[in-house]
């Protein structure tokens, strides 16, 4: 296990009912969300501050828009009372959110940050976390990501797409480990 510190801030990251059912059999892991729900257990048993964070589509056809379905919380995270929930519009958790007033209010050791989808918004929301000068850590197998296809139509695995960005901001934005070390 790693040295979380005193005050370690968990930041779940979009684990929304919209992903169910989309890229069956072809994320990078089918274990991310109970993973991230091994977590959650973790951070309540100590007591520490978790943040849920849920995206809200500005684009009123889609699947991950408030008022439809998968703008839910998967029930294996589910926010409880005293958790707090921020929405946001965009891929980072930073941008038009009280997120930051919300971490330096809470002056943490460290910030953990998981969810959907490694190469959106996990990574947009780790990058800046490191940018503005927080303790980041990223447990890689408590993200996970679908394929993806290059402007030329081929088709990256999920697996490659969601490894690359791990290897892209660790050590630069944030220290990527194995949830079992946060555990």
């Amino acid at each position: 296990m790693i040295d979380l510190g005193r005050n370690p801030v968990l930041v779940i990251i979009d684990v929304q009912k919209a992903w169910d059912g989309l890229f069956p059999g072809k994320w990078s892991s089918e274990d991310a969300v109970s993973n991230i729900s091994k977590l959650l257990g973790k951070w309540r048993s100590e007591g520490w501050k978790v943040i849920h964070v849920r995206h809200d589509s500005r684009k009123p056809q889609s699947i991950i828009k408030e008022g439809k379905p998968g703008f839910a919380f998967k029930d294996e995270v589910k926010p409880i009372e005293g958790e707090a929930v921020i929405t946001k519009h965009v891929n980072s958790a930073f941008i038009g959110t009280n997120l930051e007033e919300m971490l330096r209010n809470e002056g943490p050791s460290t910030v953990v940050i998981c969810g959907l989808v490694t190469d959106h918004c996990v990574s947009t929301t780790a990058r800046m976390s490191g940018n503005l000068g927080f303790n980041t850590v990223v447990p890689g197998d408590g993200c996970a990501t679908y394929p993806k296809k290059t402007p030329q139509g081929r088709e990256i695995d999920a697996l490659t797409v969601h490894e690359v960005n791990l290897a892209s901001i660790n050590g630069e934005f944030a220290n990527v480990v194995p949830v079992s070390d946060l555990l």
